[in-house]
C-alpha cells in the first residue's frame, strides 16, 4: 500500500509539474523548504524520552497550538514539544511565536521523506492539529509504536462526503489513531461514520476559543493602536474603526467600494486591511490606489508619522489577531468568495459587531452559534454587507449590544486546551512510552 500510494503521488506530481513549475518560478513561497520536505531533512535530534510533535499546517494552525503549548509548559516541563508546518508563512510565524521551539518543515507524504524524518526527530507522540491525515505517514509512524493524536478535529460536510467515497480506506488509516479529539458532536459522528473506533474519539469543544483574548487594553493591541494612530486622544472624536480580515478575490474591492461611500457619511471611520496571503499584499495595494484612496502600508509605519486618513494595508504576518481588538466592526474575509470563511472566534472575542458572508463551511459549527446567541451578522452578498455596516457603523447602541453577546458567547466555550491535554496525557502510560527502532 504505501509505495502505491507512492505511486499515485508521482503521478500526481507529474500532471501538475507544469502549473507547479510556473508557481515556482513565479512565487517564492512554493520553492521555500521544497527539498527538505521531499527528501524529509528535518533538523537531526538526539533520542528524548518524552518527544511530542505537533503537525501545524498554516499560520491558523500554529496560533491555533498556542494555548496548548502554553498549558504542556506549566503542566509537564517534562516534554520536549516540536512543531512542524507545511507553509512558509507557517514557518515564519512560527519562528516568531514559538523562539524556544525547535520547527521544521513537514516532509512530503513519500515513504522515503517520512522514514528519514521519524529517524532525525525520534517523536514518541504526533499530534496533528484539525484534520490533516497523510496516509504513509499515518502507517509509518503507526508501525514505528509512535501514538498518534488528532487534536481539534474537523469535518465538514463538503470533507465528509469526499471521504466517504473512500471510507474502507479511511477505515484502515483512522483505526491508527489513539485519539480523535473533536470540536463537537456532529463532526465526532461524521469521523466516527468513517470508520474511527468508539473508544477513541472524544469531543473537546474548540480550542480556537482558549487562544483568543477579550481584553483590548492587552499590549500588543495598545501598541498597535499607539502605531497606527488610532489611540483615543483627549478632546478629539475617537476613530471609528472597521477591521476586514483575512480577505481574498473580490473580499478587497467591495469593501474599498464601501468604504468610500461610508467615509463619505462617517468622516471619522477608520479602515484596516488584512488579505489572507501575503503574495496578494502588492495587489491590494494597488486596488487601493486604484480607489483614489491613501494608503499606509504596515510595514511602513515611521513613529511620528501621520495618515489620518489612510486605508492601513496590513502586510505582516501574525499581527490579525491583536488587531481585531482595535475594530468596533469586523468583516471577516473568506466568506464572501468560496473560501469557506475564516476565524469569526477572534473579534467576537473582543466584542467587535462581527459580519460574514454566506460561504462559511470551514466554521459552520461556530457560525450556528453566533447566530443562534443573535452575536454575529451574516450576510448574503455585497449588497447586503454594505447595508449592515452602514447600520452597525452608523448605530453605536446596536454596535454594542452586537459586540457584548459576541464575548460573552466566546467566555462560555473555553475550556477545550485544558480536556485536550488531560487527553494526549492519558496516553503516556509507562506502557505508551514502547517504541520501535527503525
Amino acid at each position: 500500500m504505501p509505495y502505491l500510494i507512492n505511486l499515485i503521488y508521482l503521478t500526481g506530481l507529474l500532471l501538475i509539474s507544469p502549473w507547479l513549475i510556473w508557481k515556482m518560478l513565479a512565487a517564492c513561497k512554493y520553492r521555500q523548504g521544497l527539498f527538505t520536505k521531499l527528501m524529509g531533512w528535518t533538523p537531526k535530534l538526539n533520542p528524548h524520552p518524552h518527544r511530542v510533535w505537533f503537525h501545524a499546517v498554516s499560520v491558523g494552525e500554529v496560533l491555533l497550538l498556542k494555548p496548548i503549548l502554553t498549558r504542556i509548559k506549566m503542566y509537564r516541563p517534562d516534554w520536549e514539544c516540536v512543531l512542524s508546518v507545511t507553509t512558509a508563512s507557517g514557518m515564519e510565524v512560527a519562528k516568531k511565536t514559538y523562539p524556544d521551539v525547535t520547527v521544521f518543515y513537514f516532509p512530503l507524504d513519500f515513504t522515503w521523506a517520512i522514514r528519514r524524518a521519524l529517524k532525525r526527530i525520534h517523536p514518541r507522540m504526533v499530534v496533528l492539529a484539525e484534520l490533516e491525515l497523510w496516509p504513509n505517514f499515518i502507517s509509518l509512524a503507526h508501525r514505528r509504536g509512535v501514538k498518534l493524536a488528532l487534536i481539534n478535529g474537523r469535518l465538514s460536510e463538503r470533507s465528509f462526503r469526499g471521504y466517504r467515497r473512500i471510507r474502507w480506506l479511511m477505515k484502515h488509516w483512522l483505526a491508527k489513531l489513539n485519539l480523535a479529539a473533536m470540536q463537537n458532536e456532529e463532526y465526532a459522528e461524521r469521523i466516527l461514520a468513517l470508520g474511527a473506533p468508539q473508544q477513541k474519539v472524544h469531543v473537546t469543544g474548540s480550542v480556537k476559543f482558549d487562544g483568543v483574548y477579550g481584553d483590548r487594553q492587552n499590549f500588543k493591541t495598545m501598541q498597535l493602536a499607539r502605531q497606527l494612530g488610532l489611540e483615543e486622544i483627549e478632546g478629539e472624536p475617537k476613530p471609528l474603526i472597521w477591521v476586514a480580515g483575512s480577505t481574498q478575490e473580490p473580499e478587497e474591492q467591495i469593501v474599498l467600494n464601501i468604504y468610500k461611500r461610508a467615509k463619505a457619511i462617517l468622516p471619522e471611520l477608520r479602515l484596516i486591511l488584512v488579505p489572507r496571503h501575503p503574495e496578494r499584499f502588492d495587489h491590494v495595494a494597488r486596488l487601493i490606489h486604484q480607489a483614489g484612496l491613501p494608503l499606509q502600508r504596515r510595514s511602513q509605519v515611521t513613529p511620528g508619522l501621520s495618515f489620518d486618513e489612510a486605508v492601513i494595508l496590513v502586510d505582516t504576518l501574525g499581527e490579525l489577531s491583536a488587531i481585531w481588538g482595535l475594530a468596533d466592526v469586523g468583516f471577516v474575509g473568506g466568506s464572501l468568495c468560496q473560501r469557506g470563511g475564516q476565524n469569526m472566534i477572534e473579534p467576537a472575542a473582543y466584542g467587535a459587531a462581527v459580519l460574514f458572508g454566506p460561504n462559511v463551511w470551514n466554521f459552520q459549527d461556530v457560525v450556528d452559534r453566533l447566530l443562534a446567541h443573535e452575536a454575529a451578522i451574516q450576510v448574503q452578498n455585497a449588497l447586503e454587507l454594505e447595508t449592515q455596516v452602514l447600520r452597525l457603523l452608523g448605530d453605536e447602541a446596536t454596535r454594542r449590544e452586537l459586540g457584548i453577546r459576541a464575548c460573552q458567547f466566546v467566555m462560555t466555550q473555553q475550556g477545550a486546551a485544558d480536556r485536550t491535554v488531560y487527553l494526549l496525557q492519558s496516553l503516556f502510560t509507562p506502557q505508551s512510552w514502547f517504541y520501535k527502532a527503525a
